[in-house]
């Protein structure tokens, strides 16, 4: 009987060494990816008044969560009865993505004069600001979503040929691990000034380490924030044409002796310009259709 239980004890010691080497590998193929998701949900995450940063960041990270526990069953499921609507999924997910970001770059460059959503917040009643606050965090969580699922496939693919129980382990880590870690550095980036300040508090007459540092997070962070909107929107358009690449064989060996990251930008940015005006047109047919 003794024999038996350490029998047990040594093969769930095997399979959770198994589980942790193969996490390991597929926490490295989805390193690009979660580089992005967290450049694009740190610029989501920002825009607050200071005081609702952390609250808006938590349900965001919620969301994530509850996205995952979607994802998951689902992903499994479709990897084992119809494993070509995952290539459809992820190729609708990254025309959104690449549409979101070309969006961007074209309210950047022609802006309509309404684009300094921080000073309007500022200026809103409390059940406005509320108000921008489900529509930034549902925006956010509907990106996540799409992210997470690029996130779980590419894990999935690295543990096909195990066991579902394994698939289910592995995939399971990495999907928290990504979740956890991303917006874990998303809450430090937010909350960089309060840190800096807390430093300068205790620094002696304001000389020192202490003083110098703090000093430094307090003015990185405009600059940082600034520069999360550009990195969130290359990023949005990267990971789109990443999809488009991988998932589509024309694609796939179109410009192929170019870096893969140039291949996917352009991918990327050309069929979000093209998303881009169809929904953009779609858009204006209901409009005057409405008036």
């Amino acid at each position: 009987m003794a024999s038996g239980i350490f029998a047990l004890l040594d093969d769930i010691a095997a399979l959770m060494d198994d589980v942790v080497v193969m996490t390991k590998v597929s926490t490295k193929k989805t390193a690009g990816i979660l580089g992005d998701d967290l450049a694009v949900n740190a610029e989501k995450a920002t825009g607050f008044v200071a005081s609702r940063e952390l609250p808006v960041l938590w349900a965001i990270t919620k969301g994530s969560f509850l996205n995952k526990l979607i994802i998951l069953p689902v992903a499994f499921l479709l990897s084992s009865f119809l494993p070509w609507a995952i290539t459809v999924i992820l190729i609708l997910g990254g025309i959104y993505l690449a549409f979101e970001g070309v969006e961007k770059i074209m309210e950047y460059l022609l802006p309509h004069g309404h684009d300094d959503n921080h000073e309007k917040i500022k200026n809103k009643e409390a059940g406005e600001i509320l108000d921008v606050e489900k529509a930034k965090i549902k925006s956010a969580i509907f990106t996540d979503f799409i992210l997470s699922v690029e996130i779980v496939i590419i894990a999935l693919g690295t543990v096909l040929d195990k066991p579902i129980s394994f698939q289910v382990l592995v995939v399971s880590i990495v999907a928290i691990i990504a979740t956890v870690g991303v917006y874990g550095i998303v809450a430090l980036i937010v909350r960089m000034d309060d840190l800096g300040l807390a430093l300068i508090k205790k620094s002696d007459n304001k000389k020192g380490i202490l003083f110098g540092l703090g000093s430094m997070l307090v003015k990185a962070l405009p600059v940082v924030i600034k520069s999360l909107s550009v990195i969130g929107t290359i990023a949005l358009i990267l990971v789109a044409g990443g999809i488009f690449s991988h998932n589509i064989e024309y694609f796939h060996h179109l410009l192929e002796s170019w870096p893969s990251f140039i291949k996917d930008f352009i991918l990327g940015l050309a069929l979000g310009f093209v998303a881009f005006l169809v929904i953009t047109g779609f858009k204006r047919i209901l409009h005057k259709k409405t008036n």
